[in-house]
């Protein structure tokens, strides 16, 4: 189907159609009751469901159709999930040889063919230096619980414990991926300043704030009176993807690879939304030629199912048997897509095509945000961008830039799902409507991707005075 044509009329509240393309009443007054049984049975904890009340039944590449018979343009692909869109027909293919060779889908973490083809696979791609002297750590089935093997491992293999991060880190839910992200409270890491050109904490942004960024961090290890003693680690994100879609600079990366090395610190790189050609590079440390001591995966190594591993310097291998472990580490079905998934997009330079369409797109939001004073500032990396929404009337005198509007960036999600395009919410204070589109993207779907947004964010602009208000804690990021 066309992505520019326009959304088909809603249908009948109390028919759904199921994904086999049917109608059918699911036993109560159709996507509505759906929706409403969801508030009553789940948790208070769901998030994208608040902000996106849909009912998914088919999909294919960018497009989303709900129960209700509306076309969506997704441009969360799963919060990063999805390097190929819904449903790529490779990812199915893949899916459909194992559940018909009659494999065994679940097998802990023994030895198989699709094991072994996805880790060859996996290895190809990454950084050579590392590859040449790699091991694997299947995880369990999500992001942080790859984010807390690779904490425990350099800790194991260190045989120290504390931790550096950043401010603004996104690593997880679960408890030690939280204790290293910005949002954490009682904690036993260090935080360091991460280096931002539009909210730079040194009031100078650019490459001075990078400079200052990384002499903070030098003397944070260096000063006997810090109260810093050496980490077991440090885990950073080339591009912070919650954190508000702010790219590291390449030199401050390898400054950073510079300061662990020299002081025998492992530095872990949080790959779990950056890789897999989302950033214009297979990996985003390549932007940079860092090559980390333990890379963290998760998300689309997949192929749209549940897969996390670790991949590290072999030097750190001080696990015992069983000393990390997880029932759902053997997913037969996502080594399968994950193979899929990282062959097609290697093959076809998918990231070098995200690298170009991204610049593209970049190009015109900074066009739109020369056009409305709203927009603060457009950043990002590739196929990962964000657009941060202010209110340049409340700056203060001493303001370096305007405070963040989150109503306003609220406003312009809710304008964009009325018109047909899924967009989220990221930063500090929820008020960076983050794009990450499939990396298959084609230019007729970027400009109806930027159609639909430019026309959201007008018509929130004129229905919308901005205020500041509180940070707003949903939607929940997804590791």
């Amino acid at each position: 189907m066309a992505v520019t044509e326009s959304a088909p009329a809603v249908a009948p509240a109390a028919q759904v159609r199921n994904p086999t393309g049917d109608a059918t009443d699911q036993g109560g007054g159709g996507y509505e009751a759906i929706l409403r049984r969801q508030s009553q049975r789940e948790s208070a904890a769901r998030t994208y469901a608040r902000s996106l009340p849909i009912v998914p039944v088919r999909a294919r590449g960018l497009t989303i159709e709900g129960a209700d018979g509306r076309r969506y343009l997704d441009c969360l692909s799963g919060a990063g999930t999805l390097a190929l869109g819904h449903n790529h027909p490779v990812v199915l293919e893949a899916i459909r040889k194992v559940l018909d060779s009659g494999a065994p889908l679940h097998v802990l973490d023994l030895a198989t063919p699709l094991k072994d083809a996805f880790t060859s696979e996996l290895f190809a791609t990454l950084p050579g230096e590392l590859a040449d002297n790699a091991r694997i750590q299947f995880c369990g089935p999500a992001g942080t619980d790859a984010v807390e093997a690779a904490l425990k491992l350099v800790r194991t293999a260190t045989g120290r414990d504390g931790l550096l991060a950043f401010t603004g880190a996104y690593h997880g839910m679960t408890a030690g991926a939280l204790s290293a992200s910005g949002g954490a409270t009682d904690v036993r890491v260090t935080r360091l300043p991460y280096p931002q050109h539009y909210r730079c904490p040194f009031g100078v942004g650019g490459d001075r704030g990078a400079e200052l960024s990384a002499r903070w961090t030098e003397n944070v290890l260096d000063d006997p009176k810090s109260g810093v003693t050496t980490p077991a680690g440090m885990i950073v994100e080339a591009v912070q993807g919650e954190g508000g879609v702010i790219p590291a600079p390449d030199d401050w990366m390898r400054r950073m690879r510079r300061i662990t090395a020299d002081r025998a610190v492992p530095l872990v790189v949080d790959e779990v939304q950056t890789g897999v050609g989302r950033t214009g590079a297979f990996w985003a440390v390549e932007h940079s030629g860092v090559v980390p001591d333990v890379m963290v995966l998760s998300k689309a190594i997949g192929g749209s199912l549940p897969l996390a591993v670790i991949v590290y310097r072999s030097e750190l291998d001080a696990w015992e048997p069983g000393a990390h472990a997880g029932t759902f580490r053997g997913n037969q079905l996502a080594m399968a897509a994950g193979t899929a998934t990282l062959a097609y997009v290697r093959e076809n330079k998918l990231a070098e095509r995200a690298g170009i369409l991204g610049a593209r797109i970049l190009g015109r939001l900074q066009g739109l945000a020369a056009a409305h004073p709203c927009v603060g500032d457009v950043r990002g990396r590739g196929l990962m961008i964000g657009v941060e929404l202010v209110d340049p009337d409340a700056a203060g005198p001493d303001d370096l830039v305007p405070p963040a509007a989150p109503a306003l960036a609220l406003a312009v999600q809710q304008e964009c799902l009325a018109r047909g395009l899924i967009v989220e919410l990221g930063g500090r204070h929820s008020a960076v409507v983050r794009l990450l589109p499939p990396l298959t993207l084609t230019d007729e779907q970027a400009a109806a991707v930027l159609d639909r947004f430019a026309d959201a964010l007008a018509a929130a602009e004129r229905a919308h005075t901005p205020t500041t208000g509180a940070p707003r804690t949903i939607p929940g990021p997804s590791h």
